[in-house]
């Protein structure tokens, strides 16, 4: 499996707009995590976002927050999930970015939570709450053992911060295209299309933009607008949730397949 880095630098050497597909471990069950990772792997998602369930996603809007919800009904936790990781990561060629909160990093440690997911796989990390002025002891932590973390930049962060954040981030730049929490919309801001040449002028690191794509017609527009990758969450969330598991499975795949298309 490649790095996060490695598989933009494939990517942009092809001139290629990367795919990043979210869904969240557990929902509806471990097994069926497990198969739509083999889904997405051979339907065009070049990276993997995989949500930790947690009790709090302050990010999340209504579908990743109900998904979450249901994986840890049903007692999912994180040895769950790096075991998920550990059993189907050796099987696809994506790499997998771990999606969690700062709290359950806090309270297994930072170096040992770090250490435990870089041991079974995990290539990346994204801690949507993680301040930017406390995050150079996990940046140099993860460093060490292989683990990219994604910084995020928020549509109302001022130039200065931008800047910051873009020297800081490793693998790549997720740039969230709304204010608010995670969720479908009808349309991408317009604040996107500002955006990304600035992060550009400060940073040749790649630029994900995520929150509130749920259509190949979004992910086409971030690609011509100059972005490195179209990142997909609560579209899939949905889809995979549809009637049977099987029929679950059935829909991210079609869904997975129509978004590469739209930015191939």
């Amino acid at each position: 499996m490649k790095s996060v880095s490695e598989s933009f630098a494939s990517l942009r050497q092809a001139g290629q707009c990367a795919l990043i597909p979210f869904i969240t471990a557990g929902d509806p069950d471990l097994n069926t995590t497990a198969e739509a990772l083999r889904v997405l792997d051979r339907s065009g998602a070049d990276i993997i976002e995989l949500g930790v369930p947690y009790s709090d996603p302050l990010a999340d809007g209504p579908a990743i927050q109900a998904a979450a919800t249901r994986a840890l009904k049903q007692g999912v936790r994180l040895d769950d999930v790096l075991e998920l990781v550990r059993t189907v990561g050796p099987e696809i060629s994506a790499p997998i970015v771990l999606f969690t909160y700062y709290n359950p990093i806090l309270h297994r440690g930072i170096e040992a939570f770090l250490n435990s997911i870089a041991e079974v796989g995990v290539k990346g990390l994204v801690v949507p709450d993680l301040p930017l002025e406390e995050s150079q002891f996990l940046l140099d932590c993860a460093a060490k053992v292989g683990v990219e973390v994604v910084l995020l930049v928020a549509p109302t962060s001022p130039k200065e911060r931008i800047l910051a954040i873009a020297q800081k981030s490793q693998g790549f730049i997720y740039l969230v295209s709304v204010t608010g929490v995670t969720g479908t919309r009808t349309q991408v801001s317009d604040r996107v299309k500002e955006l990304i040449p600035q992060l550009q002028a400060v940073t040749d690191k790649p630029i994900g933009v995520g929150f509130g794509i749920s259509e190949p017609e979004h992910a086409r527009q971030m690609k011509d607008w100059g972005a490195d990758a179209a990142i997909c969450g609560s579209a899939f969330v949905k889809r995979l949730n549809q009637g049977t598991a099987a029929e679950g499975l059935a829909q991210i795949e079609q869904f997975c397949q129509e978004l590469k298309q739209a930015i191939s």
